[in-house]
């Protein structure tokens, strides 16, 4: 495993990042996970449609998209807490979590790597734009020093944040600018079943979800599954 950027390295690319303009897009590259001793990190923004999109996570090829879709197909997780309500979250052992905090999200975290998480709004003038979340597949709590970093890291990030928020979800596909658009496919489908159907795009993202709860499926598999015409939209 690729050891992560150390703070110092990773506090300098944020700044100059910031300093030249850039988004998000610039941290392609960062490997920052590992300095929390977490096993995740995931970057969400609210589009225009005021809904949570993922365009970034650490590492690349780990558990963030799949947990991060979860909390997208079932409604309820740390990552949209944090977001709608604006304070940070942290539960350093989801088994021992109580229930009725996230009805939906906690039973199917633990068929999951997660077992402990923490997420914090990403707040530029008042306004909360996004989370950062963090996962870790044993439970227990960060140290003082790994939280005191993890926001010194999310204070960092704020600058780029308003240059990354995307339009609509899905909508930044194709913009080539470093910036991933991990549910396009969802987005694709719910647009085609909006047509299909003559139903508002709302609509059909919310059937689709209802049916992929229903069916314990990822919500991307069946969103691939519509647009290969596996799965019947009507």
């Amino acid at each position: 495993m690729t050891p992560p950027d150390d703070l110092d390295t990773i506090l300098a690319r944020l700044h100059r990042a910031a300093s030249d303009g850039q988004h998000l897009g610039a941290l392609t590259s960062l490997r920052i996970a590992g300095l929390f001793g977490l096993d995740a990190l995931t970057i969400d923004l609210i589009n225009s449609t005021g809904t949570l999109e993922l365009v970034w996570c650490d590492p690349a090829d780990g558990p963030g998209p799949e947990l991060d879709d979860l909390q997208y197909t079932l409604g309820d997780g740390p990552t949209l807490e944090a977001a709608q309500h604006g304070y940070t979250v942290s539960e350093p052992d989801l088994a021992a979590t109580d229930q009725a905090r996230w009805p939906l999200f906690l039973p199917a975290a633990m068929r999951s790597p997660a077992r402990a998480v923490i997420a914090a709004p990403l707040q530029v003038g008042g306004e909360t734009l996004g989370a950062l979340t963090g996962y870790r597949a044993t439970p227990g709590a960060m140290t003082a020093s790994q939280t005191h970093d993890f926001h010194r890291v999310r204070r960092a990030l704020l600058p780029l944040v308003p240059r990354s928020a995307p339009s609509a979800a899905g909508s930044d596909s194709g913009r080539g600018d470093g910036l991933r658009c991990y549910r396009e496919e969802v987005q694709q489908a719910a647009g085609f079943l909006a047509t299909t159907l003559a139903i508002p795009p709302d609509h059909a993202l919310a059937r689709l979800r209802a049916h992929a709860f229903r069916h314990d499926r990822s919500l991307t598999d069946l969103a691939r599954d519509a647009l290969t015409r596996r799965l019947r939209l009507d």
